[in-house]
């Protein structure tokens, strides 16, 4: 599944990508979400992408809530249990190029982790560096505080601090992690049946976060795969918001600890983490207007 927003040029690369290493011995569909452009991408799209399964939403759902049309109509057309054990959903963002190995070496890792719910690759920035995001930890209020505070990128090596992006790792090791990112999440079926949809109340950042914990939550593993390997255009579909995306970063945050954190903590801590993401945020803005149009942050 591909979530378009005004790349149709991006997202029809990175099906032709895709389908370069599609497995023989499956069956691969792809569903397209037009996420309200209102430009020509559809029409674009179903010309460069033929046999792709398009789908074109009125209004800008976000991420998640433009992965979720396409998850309905695939939950809708397998509905036998023994089907949807060995069938999967990728997530794909339009900015990801992956290899030719990337999609079969995925598969057959769920193949051999039946207990795995989601795997993700290793995945690259430009610059050949690794993409922080593709390995991480739940944001807890205490990670959460020493990413905020930069003692996490300060001491990189240092477990007590790295919790979040698990810069402490060997980024070659397979590792069981709490989350990937959605820009390529490959998940089973089966889990998504337990776990339910996508929570569409996250615009866009975090909704991976939130389904890898309730997968977690029904007692799904996750799995960050450096053998498979993909490329990250970080920023490519997004850039023209930041602004908005910026936003949108600090509120799934407040979203994600308000789910999952706050009914168990005290009062105090809710406002002191409430209180931290705004300043945070602000400081965010304020640093992000400074910067030239060519070097604006999307998060």
């Amino acid at each position: 599944m591909i979530v378009n927003y005004r790349t149709p040029d991006l997202t029809a690369a990175a099906v032709a990508h895709l389908r370069d290493g599609a497995p023989a011995d499956r069956s691969l569909v792809v569903y397209i979400v037009d996420n309200g452009s209102g430009d020509n991408s559809v029409a674009r799209l179903d010309a460069t992408c033929p046999g792709a399964i398009v789908i074109a939403s009125p209004i800008n759902l976000g991420f998640a809530g433009g992965n979720n049309l396409a998850l309905r109509d695939i939950l809708a057309s397998i509905p036998d249990d023994a089907s949807r054990a060995d069938s999967f959903v990728l997530l794909l963002n339009s900015d990801v190029e992956v290899e030719p190995e990337t999609l079969p070496s995925c598969l057959a890792f769920m193949d051999s982790h039946p207990d795995a719910g989601i795997v993700g690759p290793r995945l690259l920035l430009p610059d050949g560096s690794l993409d922080l995001a593709c390995r991480r930890g739940f944001p807890t209020p205490a990670r959460a505080f020493w990413k905020l505070t930069g003692l996490a990128r300060r001491f990189p090596n240092n477990p007590r601090f790295t919790g979040y992006n698990l810069t402490h790792l060997d980024e070659m090791e397979t590792t069981e992690v709490d989350s990937v990112v959605g820009a390529f999440m490959l998940v089973r079926l089966s889990a998504i049946d337990r776990a339910g949809l996508l929570d569409d109340t996250f615009f866009m950042y975090g909704e991976d976060l939130d389904w890898a914990f309730r997968m977690k939550s029904d007692g799904w593993r996750v799995f960050y795969y450096p053998v498979a390997t993909a490329l990250h255009l970080k920023g490519a579909t997004s850039r023209r918001q930041s602004y908005r995306m910026l936003y949108e970063f600090y509120r799934s945050m407040w979203l994600f600890h308000r789910k999952h954190y706050a009914p168990r903590s005290s009062r105090l801590l809710n406002w002191v983490v409430l209180a931290g993401i705004i300043a945070r945020g602000a400081i965010a803005m304020a640093s992000n207007a400074l910067r030239p149009a060519h070097a604006k942050r999307v998060a």
